[in-house]
């Protein structure tokens, strides 16, 4: 069996408990991206300020349900913090540790591509298996040489659009409001994103501003200000909003 699972993902079970709850709508209300519509759906949990708490993939499940592809270091405290917004709500919030998070680096094989990159590769939810082996050095080192920042130790307490949550498909400008909603939306109108996440070779990284370090792989990931920004130097995905950000208006 080839080596797949992300073992330092978990998966967070979204349940009714009654036939007139709606699952979507309770986390339509809280999250960045739209979970009504098509999923997967990448999107975050925020601050009332607007920054990262925790992101996650959202996930269809029947029957009413949702999974939350998470971290799992993360996934016991973001079960916590949903179900303090659930008031009396009857929806059961709690982590699956059935279900096991699988990711593969090409596509194809009917899995579902990444919804932030297709490049990424692709991600399936599948029962946990006594076979399963681990894929986790192989994602972390496919996902920074495609510079995409992700989870608490890299994106936590940073303003969302600052973690490139609208170029991976991150943000919903168009669905109504959600925890963070006023700043977010304010960011994006004003086209004020003075400071970005990037990945960078170790060695060029600033210590003042870095979020993470993996030196076995040579990468760190800073928190840098735009206009110092070398657009040549980033990531395809990434270059368009960096140009546009620093090119003065007509």
């Amino acid at each position: 069996m080839p080596a797949t699972r992300l073992f330092d993902r978990a998966v967070i079970r979204l349940t009714p408990q009654a036939e007139e709850e709606d699952v979507a709508a309770f986390l339509q209300g809280l999250v960045t991206n739209n979970v009504m519509g098509a999923l997967p759906a990448y999107a975050g949990l925020l601050s009332a300020q607007g920054k990262a708490m925790f992101d996650f993939i959202v996930w269809p499940a029947g029957n009413g349900q949702l999974l939350i592809d998470c971290e799992r270091d993360a996934a016991e405290e973001l079960a916590k913090r949903l179900s303090l917004y659930r008031l009396r709500r009857k929806i059961a919030i709690a982590v699956d540790p059935a279900v096991a998070v699988h990711w593969e680096a090409h596509l194809g094989d009917g899995a579902v591509p990444d919804p932030r990159l297709a490049d990424l590769g692709q991600r399936w939810l599948a029962p946990v298996s006594d076979d399963d082996m681990p894929a986790d050095a192989e994602w972390l080192a496919h996902r920074l040489s495609l510079g995409v920042p992700e989870g608490r130790g890299e994106l936590g307490d940073i303003l969302w659009l600052e973690t490139n949550a609208v170029e991976l498909n991150g943000v919903a400008f168009d669905k109504g409001c959600y925890i963070g909603q006023e700043n977010t939306a304010r960011m994006n109108w004003r086209q004020k994103v003075n400071r970005r996440l990037v990945v960078v070779p170790l060695e060029a990284s600033e210590e003042k501003r870095r979020r993470a370090a993996y030196p076995e792989l040579g990468y760190a990931i800073d928190h840098l200000r735009v206009a110092d920004l070398d657009s040549a130097a980033l990531p395809a995905w990434q270059r368009p909003a960096v140009t546009e950000a620093v090119t003065p208006a007509d």
